[in-house]
């Protein structure tokens, strides 16, 4: 610290000022002459991209945030943190942007499979394991986003109205519980205001809660455009405006200095802040340039991942597992199993290193003894399967070749000077940070797209485009999409894109077709949307398939389950329906996909369905369905990960970190989800989730911590002495396998009104069939406390709880009292 503070005492004003914002779009300002160097920041929530959304280096994808919240595995997340340590090491990052910590307060939020569940105390306890895990490798880890960034609609703008005890209880408290057990290097603030004030120039959230009260003293970090203002945020206790080059710091906080609106007292605060976090971060040694690191021992554990937060949600008959004999048959059915959706969207999307489908991963577990046929049934994709394969180019045989310029492209007799090109692996780019040639015009330039197509089957086909810019699609030189002229609105490209325009063409399987797209970058479009991010350079995306009649594929999908041993069936969402930029407008399977599950149990009453979703569906078939598995993101493993729980090589052992709707109307923030007029009322206050179902005594379709398995627990032999309880877990049955006991406590007697029940402890118990395991946890003094809003602290009330441990917050087996000797209250950890 000594160091720092002569570096300080060193520093001009212009340069202190100069180290609070980014150089660039993931690096922190260097100052060489003063031996600060610059670190790198990286995403994060499943993965790490490292510096590029284009052409970038692939990365490990571990599952996605309510898929890891599924294992309730304590150990699982501190590995899987520590390999995102080692990822972020490969590409030269310093800290990773992650995890994320939000509340998943309604199924309809767009990021809402990024964060690992609707409860406070298991969000919190995961994340400190994955925090301690990446921070392990020396790689800092800056836990997101600081408070109540629950929605994508307005997040720049929605006002957060929240009660004090909502806000401390249940949104506040994930990051309370990470500042205690973890203590993460950096905080990422939320793009929303909370109460009337942007969480980034909210004194009260970053300076009073924090820092002083918590005691914990972070580098405080921006979202990415999440700076609003100059010394109000600084103020507040923002150290970092990110990304880089400043829009609301330099010149302007010299001049508010000057102006004595903040003092130089103020910006050292901040100063000492970034270079602590600097030292801390570059006694790490990373690699200079972006590498991979694709080992065995990762996808072994990636696999794990994906198989342990798999959650058997229903299994009558014992369905599952599957053990087909040699020269059965099994029909795969729906567009999920070919086109397996590994990650959400947005900031959460990356190239990974490779992907496993579902389709694939069974075929690996059956062999060549067994059949496999697939049928797509229903395509349920919002846009067309991007366009990575079946094509080639001389110059890149393995996918097509993107060529940069200033002007545009005016007919076939256009000449222009090629500022740089680079190769694709598929039709699908992203340039909100593309700016890897000084020579070109990043403000304004234009790029052609070229590959050949060899379409593996002949008929129509239906091509989309999508585009934040303008692009057209041409075949053999034929304009086939404008999207160009007359753009609509639409969702991709964190909401600045246009919508997919598509067109049907025949063509001949086995036969070679030029498919040229001339792109134009974001500032060239005719229709500007206001979006959750600048967007830069822009964007492009072609999907393509054979054109498919959705009566014919169900019918088809029918009669293949008719004439099979066994059918898998797999639906779901995927990163068009859930990302960054975007809530869903429903909690519905995309259109016709129930009416393909429905049709299919009607031939075949024991077919599995697999749903592959980040948050709730609505699932209309349950009663019907003998056996279901909730799937999630699972990654670059995903369909391994899912193939070895349908055949038995992993006993299922996930648990819901959120609780499963019948329908929409029954979550508790029905009515209060989304901006109205610019905010948003948390109506259920405290009862978020599963505390709302018990309290109205309503059934959900699964509750939460609810999930099987093919074997049997039991509990027994309960004992608590103090805050320690001690138990007797047993498994009965006749598999070895694994379990989430979950400890709940509820108040018999309080001054205030409380949840029936809430989670304050788990511990995941893995047990040989037969044996017996005792097992011993605890308590700490927030689980039979509340906020005390007249007081703004904690209270906590003499008196006697029940203590209550199961399998679910629904499935308790045990109960006994847990005695509170004298009241107490306290601010802080």
């Amino acid at each position: 610290m000594s160091d720092i503070e002569n570096t300080i005492s060193k520093l001009s004003l212009h340069e202190k000022i100069s180290l609070l914002s980014g150089c660039d779009f993931w690096h922190t300002t260097a100052l060489p002459h003063h031996k600060i160097r610059s670190i790198r920041f990286s995403d994060g929530p499943n993965g790490i991209r490292g510096t590029r959304f284009f052409a970038g280096v692939p990365a490990a994808c571990i599952p996605c945030g309510t898929a890891l919240g599924a294992t309730w595995g304590k150990e699982l997340l501190y590995q899987a943190g520590e390999l995102l340590g080692k990822e972020c090491i490969a590409k030269g990052a310093h800290a990773r942007l992650g995890p994320t910590i939000n509340i998943q307060r309604s199924p309809l939020g767009g990021r809402g499979f990024e964060s690992y569940s609707e409860d406070p105390y298991l969000s919190g306890a995961l994340a400190s394991c994955s925090i301690r895990g990446c921070q392990s490798t020396g790689v800092q880890a800056v836990v997101k986003h600081f408070v109540c960034n629950d929605q994508e609609n307005e997040r720049r703008a929605v006002d957060t109205l929240v009660t004090p005890r909502a806000l401390r209880e249940i949104y506040a408290r994930p990051f309370q519980i990470a500042a205690r057990d973890a203590e993460p290097a950096g905080l990422m603030t939320a793009y929303n205001k909370d109460n009337g004030c942007h969480v980034s120039e909210s004194r009260e959230l970053l300076q009073e809660m924090i820092r002083e009260e918590w005691g914990w003293d972070p580098l405080m970090v921006s979202d990415w455009f999440g700076t609003y203002s100059s010394e109000k945020a600084i103020t507040a206790g923002l150290d970092l405006e990110m990304p880089g080059k400043t829009r609301y710091r330099g010149s302007l906080i010299e001049f508010a200095v000057a102006s004595r609106l903040i003092t130089e007292a103020t910006i050292n605060k901040s100063v000492r802040r970034v270079l602590k976090f600097v030292e801390r971060a570059r006694q790490l040694e990373v690699a200079d340039e972006e590498g991979s690191r694709d080992c065995p021992e990762d996808r072994k554990l990636l696999r794990q991942l994906a198989a342990n937060g798999a959650v058997l949600l229903k299994n009558e008959d014992a369905i599952l597992p599957l053990t087909p004999k040699n020269g059965a048959t099994i029909a795969v059915i729906g567009s999920h199993a070919k086109y397996t959706p590994i990650n959400g969207g947005g900031s959460a999307s990356l190239d990974p290193y490779y992907r496993v489908s579902i389709l694939d991963g069974i075929k690996r577990a059956v062999g060549d003894g067994v059949s496999i046929h697939w049928e797509m049934g229903v395509f349920a994709q919002k846009m067309l399967p991007i366009v990575d394969s079946l094509i080639s180019h001389p110059e890149n045989p393995a996918g097509g070749v993107i060529r940069f310029y200033n002007e545009p492209w005016d007919g076939p007799a256009t000449t222009r000077e090629l500022i740089c090109q680079e190769p694709l692996k598929d039709l699908y780019f992203q340039l909100m940070d593309y700016n890897r040639n000084p020579k070109l015009n990043y403000d304004l330039f234009y790029a052609t797209v070229e590959t050949d197509f060899v379409p593996d089957v002949s008929g129509l086909w239906e091509f989309g485009l999508t585009v934040c810019g303008t692009a057209d699609l041409y075949v053999d030189n034929k304009l086939v999409i404008d999207n160009t002229n007359n753009q609509i609105a639409g969702e991709a490209f964190f909401r600045k894109g246009k919508k997919e325009r598509v067109a049907e063409i025949s063509l001949q399987a086995g036969q070679s077709y030029r498919l040229r797209i001339e792109f134009g970058s974001a500032k060239t479009s005719r229709l500007m949307q206001v979006g959750v991010v600048s967007f830069g350079g822009g964007g492009a995306r072609l999907g393509a398939k054979p054109v498919s009649d959705v009566h014919e594929g169900i019918r088809k999908a029918t009669e293949a389950a008719a004439r099979a041993d066994h059918v898998i069936v797999c639906v779901g969402l995927n990163s068009d329906y859930e990302s960054d930029g975007h809530d869903r407008q429903h909690m519905d399977l995309p259109p016709n996909v129930d009416e393909l599950v429905k049709r299919v149990l009607e031939v075949h009453p024991n077919a599995v369905i697999v749903n592959q979703s980040g948050t709730p569906v609505s699932m209309p078939w349950t009663s019907t369905a003998k056996s279901i598995l909730q799937a999630w993101y699972g990654g670059n493993e995903t369909g391994n990960g899912i193939a070895d729980v349908l055949f038995g090589e992993v006993n299922p052992s996930g648990k819901l970190p959120l609780t499963w709707p019948v329908q929409m109307e029954d979550n508790p923030s029905y009515g209060n989800f989304g901006a109205v007029s610019g905010r948003v009322l948390y109506g259920e206050d405290i009862y978020v989730g599963y505390r709302h179902y018990d309290l109205v005594k309503k059934r959900p379709l699964f509750c939460f911590g609810h999930g099987l398995s093919y074997t049997e627990f039991e509990l027994g032999q309960l004992e608590i002495a103090g805050n320690q309880i001690r138990l007797a877990v047993t498994n009965t049955g006749p598999r070895n396998g694994a379990t989430a006991v979950q400890i709940y406590i509820s108040a018999r007697n309080s001054s205030v009104p409380r949840a029936p029940r809430s989670l304050v402890a788990f511990e995941k118990v893995s047990l040989e069939a037969g044996t017996s395991q005792l097992l011993t946890t605890s308590v700490d003094k927030y689980a039979t406390s509340f906020w005390d809003e007249s007081e703004s602290m904690w209270r906590d009330e003499v008196g006697e709880y029940e203590i209550q441990i199961g399998f679910s917050s629904r499935d308790i087996r045990l109960r006994g009292i847990y005695r509170v000797e004298t009241s107490k209250l306290w601010p802080g950890l």
